[in-house]
């Protein structure tokens, strides 16, 4: 679960990576359920390593060859026409999968666009070819760009924030959905401003902080168990309760539940045994005073025999805590 008022304060400039993992995840055939884990894989594997990576490659490179103008686009080879024609197709498939109500289905294809742009980049290598071919150099600039443009324009109904960013990145304005597909909506020349992260990577505290809100929550709402049978007040009276004070604990070496206790009960000093350790270490709970029920009859345990119980009390999340007065008291003093 997310709350959004929540969202917006611990992830602030992030409104369109919520939008963008709500509706990857939006339920077409099935239910699915929003996870932080997949929130951050979706980010950095998808919003942050495609789109994010594409788009500050294309102008960071634009503004180091070519002082951030779009540079001339010379001769296209077979491979920059297959990806202009990619991209002159991508407006009608998104657009057809939104009146369908298709929302994820639409998301896929405008991420297709990143996709097409990321590995253009990455088969052409503009970087390496600088040095020996300047003007190829800027016809592959000048697609990426176009092809940035286009993630502007389709990433709206999706994205609006990032949209508006790159918008402003690339200093363009006034494009439509009918304008989409196009390969020249940056004209040779044009300015561009400077690269501006659009993502950035979520660490692994960032989501164990919220997976850890999201349990404190649960436990918080969990319903405590319910009353059980009611008893007299000569029924309460029959048990003896003290305090006790741990003089020594070991683990019973065929259990892995069992501590065995010996117990100062004020009265004598006696063995116990106590299911409690999964959550104690015997050096943690020796000298501890703890809430004893003296009077129940002896029990045998795995060879053992054990002379009363210590009282806890359960968490939600199943995990026992001692009972004990906040200060050190005798021995033996009744609980009533």
């Amino acid at each position: 679960a997310v709350w959004l008022h929540e969202y917006l304060e611990d992830f602030q400039g992030k409104q369109d990576v919520l939008r963008y993992v709500l509706t990857a995840n939006a339920p077409e055939t099935k239910d699915n359920d929003f996870t932080w884990k997949d929130f951050q894989a979706r980010n950095n594997n998808e919003l942050v390593a495609i789109l994010g990576n594409f788009v500050n490659r294309a102008v960071v490179l634009t503004h180091k060859y070519f002082d951030g103008k779009v540079p001339v686009r010379g001769e296209l080879n077979g491979f920059d026409k297959e990806v202009l024609e990619q991209l002159s197709q991508m407006p009608e498939k998104i657009a057809n999968s939104l009146e369908q109500y298709r929302f994820r289905e639409a998301l896929a294809y405008y991420m297709d666009v990143a996709r097409l742009g990321n590995k253009y980049l990455a088969d052409t290598e503009p970087w390496k070819l600088i040095k020996e071919d300047e003007k190829r150099v800027g016809t592959i600039l000048n697609i990426a760009l176009q092809v940035a443009a286009n993630l502007a324009v389709l990433g709206e109904p999706f994205l609006p924030f990032t949209s508006a960013k790159l918008f402003s990145m690339l200093a363009i304005q006034g494009f439509t959905w009918e304008s989409a597909g196009k390969d020249d909506f940056l004209k040779e020349g044009h300015q561009i401003n400077k690269a501006e992260l659009l993502f950035v990577k979520i660490e692994d505290k960032e989501v164990e902080d919220q997976i850890n809100k999201l349990e404190a929550t649960k436990l918080a709402n969990v319903e405590a168990e319910p009353q059980k049978e009611t008893i007299t007040y000569d029924d309460f009276a029959k048990l003896d309760i003290r305090i006790g004070k741990v003089i020594s604990a070991e683990k019973m070496k065929k259990s892995k539940k069992l501590l065995k206790l010996k117990v100062d009960t004020g009265v004598d000093t006696r063995t116990i045994l106590s299911g409690i350790a999964q959550f104690f270490e015997p050096e943690d709970i020796v000298g501890k005073q703890v809430t004893v029920l003296i009077n129940l009859a002896p029990r045998p345990m795995m060879g053992e025999v054990s002379e009363g119980m210590i009282l806890m009390s359960e968490d939600a999340d199943g995990s026992l805590q001692l009972i004990a007065p906040d200060r050190a008291i005798k021995p033996g003093s009744v609980v009533s």
